[in-house]
């Protein structure tokens, strides 16, 4: 088995999350006129983004298990540090960089999408129906999706249930939520080749939080009753959204109704993002995110030369500086929700920790890392859709999950924990998520050699051949 950056396996980097997408390591063959170049990297140069997404998995992981196992450090370190918001905030960086380089160096919008339905959605189906299966066999809860089950189902298929009124099922889909918005975003951007204003996006979107961050509304359209109530609003925005996606993938590159599939899709979603985030994370979030993965959009676009790297270092420096204060500003003017002294020092130290976090490993980018945290990364989005089930379970069995432990016992439990849940997510990754990345890279070569066909054919070749 060759490791990432190492071998013949495409890296884990160019995928999401949480997250991003494996930016292939393998030359992809494209017409003169297809995708925008982007110069060649050699493959250990990626290396780093696997490093740090692997290293943001460890560190949702401990999150999440620190509750169980580990309590008393959990307590004290909890004090100034959030580890589950660091994480993601380095996974929303990550992904940041490196889909934009993904979806131009493919070219396509249609190759794009396709990628990415084969990339997220079977772990996204497998975690839900894993959880769903050991929640039947009385191991683990379904994060009250038992209560209305029509109500969750439907807030599932177009992978923004934070969006719309189910439950997050695992609870860290939340963060595919934002992923999905920043995709669909940036994929009508690149429609109409106005996606390289990346530095103005990530600041428009820090002004917002500093401006309006604590007003914008969250569940709006969750209080409806009848046809315009929270199941049947799910329904629509899902049909939406997947509509303008499947406009975009069938009509293939520059036409009007693709274009018009890919804002449809993207302005549906920015519409309940603004309005309707579910309770959760807080009102000025879904800006911050966008903030922080239109910056790693930003620092890509830097490395490439498209942009200053000083005007990109300033550019980057003031959104991370607004998304903070903004943060700060409304957690202060609303004392309702508890945001402390305890909250400030968590967020400052975990969102600007990331924001360094990402610089200290470009700065490093073209040294060797150990092979461990590479691999990590490149399991990452299967350690991080598998792993609440694992802990899930183990909350359920009360031998294990209560009564007192010495520390050396927790610290053994919380190695064992972490070695399941590895050894799970490399189970599924090599026999799942990768199986699935090949057949999506096949089905996108079809696309492809199709439409390559069609043009070689001519207008009116292409009509008689139909």
């Amino acid at each position: 088995m060759s490791m990432p950056g190492h071998g013949s396996e495409p890296s884990q980097a160019e995928d999401t999350l949480v997250v991003s997408d494996p930016l292939r390591r393998e030359q992809d063959t494209h017409p003169a006129s297809g995708p925008i170049p982007v110069p060649a990297r050699p493959a250990g140069r990626l290396a780093w983004l696997d490093a740090l997404r692997g290293f943001a998995a460890l560190c949702v992981v401990f999150d999440h298990s620190s509750v169980l196992v580990l309590y008393r450090l959990h307590l004290f370190l909890y004090r100034w540090f959030d580890f589950g918001r660091y994480g993601v905030f380095v996974f929303f960086l990550v992904s940041g960089y490196i889909i934009p380089a993904s979806l131009e160096r493919k070219g396509s919008v249609r190759e794009f999408w396709i990628g990415r339905a084969f990339r997220l959605y079977p772990m996204f189906a497998l975690s839900i129906g894993g959880v769903l299966l050991l929640y039947f066999l009385g191991f683990g809860t379904a994060y009250d999706a038992q209560h209305d089950w029509l109500r969750s189902v439907t807030s599932w298929p177009a992978m923004i249930p934070n969006f719309l009124s189910g439950p997050n099922v695992p609870n860290v889909t939340w963060t595919l939520s934002y992923e999905m918005a920043f995709y669909l975003l940036l994929a009508a951007l690149f429609s109409v080749r106005v996606h390289r204003h990346s530095g103005s996006y990530a600041l428009a979107c820090g002004i917002i939080v500093c401006a309006v961050g604590g007003k914008l509304p969250m569940g709006m359209l969750d209080h409806g009753r009848g046809i315009f109530g929270p199941t049947s609003v799910n329904i629509v925005i899902d049909l939406l959204v997947l509509a303008g996606v499947g406009l975009a993938v069938a009509q293939g590159r520059d036409s009007v109704l693709s274009h018009a599939g890919s804002w449809l899709a993207a302005l549906i979603c920015l519409f309940v993002l603004t309005v309707n985030q579910d309770g959760y994370p807080y009102p000025w979030s879904a800006y911050s995110i966008l903030a922080f993965m239109f910056t790693g959009t930003l620092v890509y676009r830097a490395e490439q030369g498209q942009v200053g790297k000083v005007e990109a270092g300033m550019a980057a420096a003031a959104t991370v500086t607004m998304t903070v204060a903004g943060a700060f500003w409304w957690g202060t003017r609303y004392p309702t929700w508890n945001l402390g002294t305890q909250w400030h020092y968590q967020y400052f130290t975990s969102v600007a920790g990331a924001a360094l976090t990402f610089a200290v490993g470009l700065a490093v980018k073209n040294r060797r890392f150990p092979r461990v945290l590479p691999w990590l990364g490149m399991i990452s989005y299967s350690v991080y859709m598998t792993h609440p089930l694992v802990i899930n379970a183990y909350a359920s069995i009360p031998a294990l999950a209560h009564g007192f432990k010495p520390l050396w016992l927790q610290a053994l439990l919380a190695l064992a924990l972490l070695g399941v849940i590895v050894g799970i997510a490399s189970v599924t990754y090599y026999f799942v998520e990768r199986p699935m990345q090949r057949l999506g890279r096949k089905v996108a070569r079809r696309y492809r050699d199709s439409a390559e066909s069609q043009r070689a054919l001519g207008p009116e070749s292409a009509r008689a051949a139909t």
